[in-house]
């Protein structure tokens, strides 16, 4: 009997981890430990389990059931504590001592080593193996595993334990003026009933293809339900963009079933686009979702919709084709947004 740490990738379709845990069960393993992180290429399932097995029949069995990537690992019995109160305690630690942050990472992520890095351009690195968390404009944490690489939920969870160290960050509950390369200046705020007029004078004065790229259709106004649940903040987070009295943006940040993962999606009013108001608004939503805690944000949009493909690859993201043809979508992890 041994303990393992058991790491594989899957298609994100139904029962899929129901094969994984039979597989397991038919090598006499126990599963004591389980987490769900979702990844670029599908979803990441970890397993702690004891099971007498070898690491190799652990790994062809999990292969046989739709595993990808399959990562066996020796665990201990320390490993089998409680996850969210492990955070919670190392949390407090860190509040404490701030200064040791890149230690209470690696105690986070049972990384091998942490350490400060100063003067780099902070960005990902290609080795999965290594993780750069930024602290700071030229300041960061690198944290290197050898055994399992860092998936995209560890990210933010590392980048959401980091800005406990920082000074609080400044929030949308209010109102936010930006300036715009042009100099014109909007105020954001965040979406409230009170718009409901000005947001439907919004889609009058956007043309039939803005309302199209946003919605898939010319949809000429916003229906009433559609409206409240974009106010919900049980759903999500929108935020509107005004200039002399009128909305001339609405931006959304969607929850989804999904862990880990909300959506994005943007609405600019003609005269206001290649002004760098929908990357302004895109990243104060990507960071949201990060301090809400999510891995990735993702955005579908018509492939004919050069502006937003142009402007999510700007920001870091990876665009895909899907089964349709004519729609693309969007992938950006949350901690590899570029900077401004």
């Amino acid at each position: 009997m041994g303990f393992f740490r058991i790491r594989t990738t899957v298609d994100e379709r139904p029962g899929r981890l129901a094969s994984l845990a039979s597989a397991l069960a038919g090598r006499g393993g126990n599963i004591l430990g389980l987490s769900v992180q979702p990844d670029t290429d599908g979803t990441v399932d970890e397993f702690v389990a004891d099971i007498p097995a070898s690491p190799d029949t652990v790994r062809e069995a999990l292969e046989a059931a739709g595993g990808r990537r399959v990562t066996v690992v020796p665990a201990t019995a320390h490993e089998l504590t409680d996850e969210p109160t492990r955070a919670l305690l190392l949390a407090s630690r860190l509040r404490a001592e701030p200064w040791r942050l890149p230690e209470l990472l690696a105690e986070l992520l049972r990384a091998d080593d942490a350490r400060w890095i100063y003067g780099e351009a902070v960005s990902d690195l290609p080795d999965p193996t290594r993780l750069v968390v930024p602290v700071a404009a030229r300041r960061a944490v690198r944290l290197r595993r050898a055994d399992l690489p860092f998936t995209l939920t560890e990210a933010a969870r590392a980048a959401s334990f980091a800005r406990l160290a920082q000074p609080p960050a400044e929030r949308i509950g209010g109102e936010k003026a930006v300036k715009l390369a042009d100099g014109a200046e909007v105020v954001i705020r965040p979406l409230t009933p009170v718009y409901r007029e000005a947001v439907r004078d919004l889609h009058d004065r956007c043309s039939p293809e803005s309302r199209r790229f946003r919605y898939f259709t010319p949809l000429p106004s916003l229906p009433p339900r559609a409206f409240e649940r974009l106010c919900d903040r049980r759903r999500g987070l929108s935020l509107v963009a005004g200039n002399d009295g009128q909305v001339v943006a609405l931006a959304s940040l969607v929850f989804t079933a999904d862990p880990g993962i909300a959506e994005v999606a943007l609405l600019v009013e003609d005269r206001w686009q290649g002004r760098g108001l929908g990357s302004i608004l895109a990243r104060t939503l990507v960071r949201e979702a990060r301090d809400l805690g999510y891995a990735e944000v993702r955005t579908s949009m018509l492939a004919d919709n050069v502006r937003m493909r142009r402007l999510l690859v700007s920001l870091g993201a990876t665009l895909t084709y899907t089964d349709d043809p004519g729609v693309v979508e969007g992938r950006l992890p949350v901690g590899a947004m570029t900077s401004v």
